[in-house]
C-alpha cells in the first residue's frame, strides 16, 4: 500500500537540531487517520514506518525513559 504524506507535513525530533539519529513524523496525518508516519530525518525518501497512535505513544515514553 502507497501513502502520500505531503512533504511539508513531516515534524523534527525535538532532538534534531543535536545531530544524531532522529525520526520525524506527520502530525496532521496521524490527527486525520489515527495512524503515525514515522521516518527516518535523514533519509527522506526512504521507507515509512506506518504505527498506531497508541503504538508511537509507546515509543516517545520509551524514548523519553531512555535519556541519559
Amino acid at each position: 500500500m502507497v501513502i502520500d504524506v505531503a512533504m511539508d507535513a513531516w515534524a523534527k525530533s525535538s532532538y534534531s537540531q543535536q545531530g544524531g539519529n532522529c525520526v520525524e513524523w506527520a502530525p496532521s496525518h496521524a490527527s486525520a487517520t489515527g495512524i503515525v508516519p514515522v521516518r527516518d530525518s535523514k533519509c527522506e525518501d526512504g521507507p515509512v514506518l506506518m504505527v498506531s497512535a497508541s503504538a508511537f505513544a509507546g515509543l516517545v515514553t520509551l524514548a523519553r525513559s531512555a535519556r541519559p
